[in-house]
C-alpha cells in the first residue's frame, strides 16, 4: 500500500517556487519599464538641451547634451547636430536590463495649411 503521507508539503513547495519565479518575472519586467522611461526621458531632455545650443557648434551642443543625460544617470550614445536640429540618442540602465532611445528636437516646422474645419449651418 502506498502512502501519500507528505505529498501536501511538496506540492506546497513547488506552487511557492513557481510563485517566486512568476514575482521575479513581473519585477524584472517592470524594471524593464522604468529603465527604458529613464531613458526616453534622459534622450528628450538631452536633445532639447543640444537643440538649444546648436548656435555654439555641434561640439558644444552635444557637451550640453552630456552633461544633461549624465545629471539623470545616463550615457549618450551618438549626438549629431545639423542645423538646428539635435538628434541624440540616450543609454540607460546596465547589463540585460539596457535601453537605449533616440530623440530629435529643434524647431518645429511651418504648419501645412489644410482644408478649413466644417462649418456650422445656421438655423
Amino acid at each position: 500500500m502506498v502512502s501519500d503521507r507528505g505529498s501536501a508539503t511538496v506540492w506546497t513547495v513547488g506552487a511557492i517556487a513557481v510563485l517566486c519565479v512568476v514575482f521575479g518575472a513581473v519585477l524584472t519586467m517592470g524594471q524593464a519599464v522604468v529603465v527604458r522611461h529613464r531613458a526616453g526621458g534622459a534622450a528628450d531632455l538631452a536633445a532639447l538641451a543640444a537643440a538649444d545650443h546648436w548656435l555654439y557648434g555641434g561640439t558644444k551642443a552635444c557637451a550640453r547634451a552630456d552633461r544633461v543625460a549624465r545629471a539623470q544617470g545616463t550615457r549618450i550614445v551618438r549626438c549629431a547636430v545639423r542645423g538646428e536640429i539635435a538628434d541624440v540618442t540616450v543609454e540607460a540602465g546596465r547589463g540585460p536590463l539596457t535601453a537605449e532611445v533616440r530623440s530629435r528636437a529643434g524647431p518645429a516646422g511651418p504648419v501645412a495649411p489644410g482644408p478649413d474645419p466644417p462649418r456650422a449651418r445656421p438655423r
